[in-house]
């Protein structure tokens, strides 16, 4: 084995740039919280009228919340295990995105087409 060879010389499994700190965790618990109460008050404290805006605010809360917890608890990056964590990550969001939004389409179409119109045609019904 030749001196180019070494132990720690270019292995793909040592991780070098990962930073794991008790101030690293803090950060991450504190912004959890606070993006957890956020959205509690929205709700308690119907600070919106309508419910869709009130719903929308909480999804992008929790899409935040999401990237929170991949940074400072995952430890994800794009640097992480060289670049394969983060393509995992794509391909699970786009598997998810294709599952959710499929889903959706097939239940609107389901109650458009086969949901009566109306109360009437229901009490028609044999």
């Amino acid at each position: 084995m030749s001196a180019a060879h070494d132990v720690h010389d270019h292995d793909p499994h040592v991780e070098e740039d990962l930073h794991i700190s008790l101030k690293g965790y803090m950060t991450g618990f504190i912004l959890s919280v606070i993006l957890t109460a956020i959205p509690f008050w929205l709700v308690m404290g119907k600070v919106f009228d309508r419910p869709g805006t009130t719903a929308i605010v909480i999804l992008a809360f929790a899409a935040v919340q999401i990237v929170v917890h991949m940074v400072y608890f995952l430890h994800l990056n794009a640097r992480s295990q060289g670049g394969w964590n983060m393509l995992a990550l794509i391909f699970t969001i786009v598997l998810v995105v294709i599952t959710l939004s499929g889903s959706l389409w097939v239940m609107f179409h389901l109650n458009n087409n086969m949901m009566p119109a109306s109360m009437h045609e229901m009490r028609n019904m044999p």
